[in-house]
């Protein structure tokens, strides 16, 4: 298969569009079978992206959020049964302390979540009436969701909740006496060899980093300006959300994790293996892991794994074929960006598994 002229003639239209701007990898094991960076990283000095250009990545963090915990399970400092709000010390919440570190990996702990996304509740909405650079440390998020009702009591169901990983963010520091961002950057961006990525401050100026915008339309649909997303999240990434890579930098994070070079063989083997159903969409049984969600089919096996991250102005997923040994990662400075060219690349990699 020529995946080069292939997907090189999908992405070029769409960037024609503006449909697509961004960057595109596609491993198998050391080789690469397509790589390729279209668009703008700044709109307004027509600065292309490369595949040297750091994205933020959403919800992917939470990913580097899975392995520290983990981490600091492999290291007996707590384990997955720990209740967390005893852990923490916190009082005055209505989080049930019932609720422990298995709940918080893996969207099962039913807690009110600060921004209720499954509930068509949009994130950038919570800056309208706070000041995002009042949001700073990881505690910073408390205020936010800790006094709101549950969902259903923890283990009773799975919903996806961004502020289980802050509690797990705090964890990290309360036995690292690190902050998350420093544990993360020492422990999981140098040890696997992610040597482009970091936490950056949004007020800073920073070299190879894509600006997140998204398209002003008219009443046609005709774009008539870009939107910055400055205003839509907090000024530095956090536990659930935020952290700036290179798709070669979430590759090679992935592949470490799978090497046993961040884990535990043990706890490596669970990173990528379901653990709470999800739901069911079309053909697909869906499942949550530490971190990652699976895509199961109907006799059961696991076609792939992903963890997908969306905000105003960016949206990002990277992907795990575990039969093909394939990683896919999308990183797009757009917030519609990487959602219908997953599943172009999905069909060609079956196709290419249908032809072995």
């Amino acid at each position: 298969m020529d995946w080069e002229k292939t997907l090189n003639h999908y992405f070029h239209d769409l960037e024609k569009q503006d449909l697509f701007s961004g960057v595109v990898l596609i491993t198998q094991g050391e080789v690469c079978l397509y790589r390729g960076a279209f668009g703008y990283a700044s709109r307004s000095w027509e600065v292309k992206n490369s595949m040297d250009t750091r994205f933020d990545t959403p919800s992917i963090t939470k990913l580097f959020t899975s392995v520290a915990t983990l981490q600091m399970i492999d290291q007996e400092h707590f384990d997955l049964e720990t209740p967390v709000i005893d852990f923490l010390g916190l009082k005055d919440t209505t989080i049930s302390k019932e609720v422990n570190v298995y709940h918080l990996l893996t969207h099962s702990s039913g807690i009110g979540d600060d921004s209720e996304e499954e509930d068509g509740e949009i994130y950038e909405d919570l800056w309208k009436t706070k000041a995002n650079y009042s949001v700073v440390k990881t505690a910073d998020f408390l205020p936010q969701f800790i006094h709101k009702p549950a969902n259903f009591p923890p283990g009773q169901g799975c919903r996806y909740c961004n502020c289980s990983y802050v509690l797990l963010g705090l964890m990290i520091e309360k036995v690292s006496g690190m902050s998350y961002r420093d544990y993360v950057r020492q422990n999981i961006f140098t040890k696997a060899q992610m040597l482009h990525s970091d936490f950056l401050w949004l007020d800073r100026v920073h070299a190879d980093v894509a600006e997140g915008s998204d398209p002003i339309q008219d009443e046609a649909d005709n774009v008539i300006g870009w939107k910055k997303n400055i205003y839509s999240y907090p000024p530095i990434g956090s536990p659930d959300s935020g952290a700036y890579v290179t798709a070669n930098d979430l590759d090679a994070f992935l592949r470490a994790v799978a090497a046993g070079q961040l884990l535990s063989s043990e706890l490596s083997a669970a990173f990528f293996s379901p653990q709470v159903h999800y739901r069911e969409i079309d053909e697909w049984t869906m499942m949550y892991g530490y971190g990652m969600k699976f895509y199961i089919d109907g006799s059961g096996v696991v076609v792939c794994s992903q963890k997908e991250g969306i905000n105003a102005g960016v949206s990002g997923l990277i992907r795990n074929y575990p039969e093909l040994d394939i990683n896919v990662v999308l990183l797009s400075n757009l917030e519609g960006g990487v959602w219908d060219p997953i599943w172009v690349i999905h069909d060609l990699i079956i196709s290419m598994g249908s032809d072995r």
